[in-house]
């Protein structure tokens, strides 16, 4: 079996999906490693996933917090320009710290997050690596508006003219990071990369995104393929929650997630817009906020600083999020139909998706207000054609194992005499 090294943006909604997969391969007999920076080693090594340390010097504990601190204050555009240049700072680390690290690994296959720029150093090293997509998969195709934009679909002329001339404007957002990377690769004697999309393996792209939450594609591009989330709930850390508060009533679960989520006006709406409807509603502050920082909200919500998100999700007859990939995927895994408040990054996209396939209604941040989300939380409670879409959705993941499926990929784009035809997905449709 096989030496295998992985690499992966350090945050939660990159983690998760990464080192289920992680187990996955593990519980097939590979070696894993992956590569961090010290804030996330304890949550991998909880995880029983053996780590390596990289960017001891560039990223001491407490790091990470200061930088997800800095995201939460960004809006819109910002938030992607601010990505950026974070991301501009691990790369610089990346091409420093990694090449040894891996070289003292003894790996001899990388996984690459696509958000993590570290396929140069497996192009540096003669590795072959299979890149993951923790959020909707990087396309070149004017059929796919990009997804930092929000986009509706539309594969009309003036459509695909749109999203050539978004696909150009991201690749210029993009390309200080591109530059960091081609002057290294220009040291190495290596290609220079063109577009964010260069940066992917030519064996294998494997997006968590489920084929019946996509855009419709009249031909999924080689070498990309869908899947769906990459879950493992028996990795994920015990969280304590007062579940004898649950009264009985339909329960609306809200969370902003992990990161952006220091926007305590953002809550005390979500309160006051579910106020009065016949439904409890738990917010999970994702550690941005402490809930006696809050004070009283509208309505009595009961606020947690974490949730226990799979079970919670269980009991949940309505979710509010921030079209994060992971909780849209979670709630859609148990049929929840969606309130979608998208602040950046690839949320927008996912909330154009979850609109697109009526899963969902989105309330765009710029847009906000109490009365467009209580009549959004009451329209996802009582049209049922949400529900039953989201329920399509939910048959969709289930058809398949998405963990199984993408580890198959995985053995047979590395060539380790396993296939994955068994597995293939049919085309995104309309």
């Amino acid at each position: 079996m096989a030496r295998i090294g992985a690499f992966c943006f350090p945050g939660t909604g990159h983690l998760n999906p990464m080192m289920a997969l992680a187990r996955s391969l593990e519980q097939r007999g590979h070696s894993l490693v992956l590569f961090g920076i010290a804030d996330v080693e304890s949550k991998v090594r909880v995880a029983g996933i053996e780590f390596r340390l990289i960017g001891e010097e560039d990223y001491p504990p407490g790091t990470l917090l200061r930088l997800d601190q800095q995201l939460g204050e960004q809006r819109g555009m910002n938030v992607f320009r601010f990505t950026v240049e974070r991301v501009k700072k691990y790369t610089r680390m990346i091409l420093h710290d990694a090449p040894d690290a891996v070289r003292d690994s003894g790996a001899e296959v990388l996984l690459v997050d696509e958000a993590d720029p570290s396929g140069t150093v497996a192009d540096f090293l003669r590795l072959p690596f299979v890149s993951i997509a923790c959020f909707p998969p990087l396309l070149r195709s004017d059929l796919i508006p990009p997804f930092v934009f929000g986009w509706k679909y539309s594969a009309g002329a003036f459509g695909r003219l749109r999203n050539r001339v978004g696909g150009t404007l991201l690749s210029r957002f993009a390309a200080p990071v591109l530059d960091v990377l081609n002057e290294q690769r220009r040291v190495w004697g290596l290609p220079m990369l063109r577009h964010a999309s260069d940066m992917l393996s030519p064996l294998a792209q494997i997006t968590q995104l489920p084929a019946a939450l996509e855009f419709p594609l009249s031909k999924v591009p080689s070498p990309l393929h869908y899947t769906g989330p990459f879950v493992d709930a028996g990795m994920r850390q015990p969280v304590s929650f007062p579940w004898e508060r649950l009264d009985g009533r339909p329960l609306i679960y809200a969370s902003l997630g992990t990161l952006q989520n220091r926007m305590d006006h953002v809550f005390r709406m979500i309160a006051e817009a579910c106020k009065g409807l016949d439904a409890q509603l738990v917010i999970s502050l994702g550690g941005g906020i402490r809930p006696e920082d809050l004070g009283p909200l509208a309505g009595d919500p009961l606020v947690v600083g974490y949730a226990p998100q799979l079970e919670v999700l269980g009991k949940a007859a309505a979710v509010i999020t921030h079209a994060g990939l992971n909780t849209t995927l979670e709630a859609l895994a148990e049929g929840i139909p969606l309130v979608a408040i998208p602040l950046g990054n690839d949320q927008p996209g996912v909330a154009a998706r979850i609109a697109y396939r009526n899963v969902g209604v989105v309330v765009p941040l710029k847009r906000l207000s109490v009365n467009r989300l209580r009549r959004a939380v009451q329209t996802v409670l009582r049209d049922g054609k949400y529900r039953r879409a989201a329920q399509r959705i939910q048959a969709a993941i289930r058809e398949i194992d998405a963990l199984k499926m993408a580890s198959d990929l995985i053995e047979d784009a590395f060539g380790f005499s396993r296939s994955a035809a068994a597995s293939a997905l049919s085309m995104p449709s309309a």
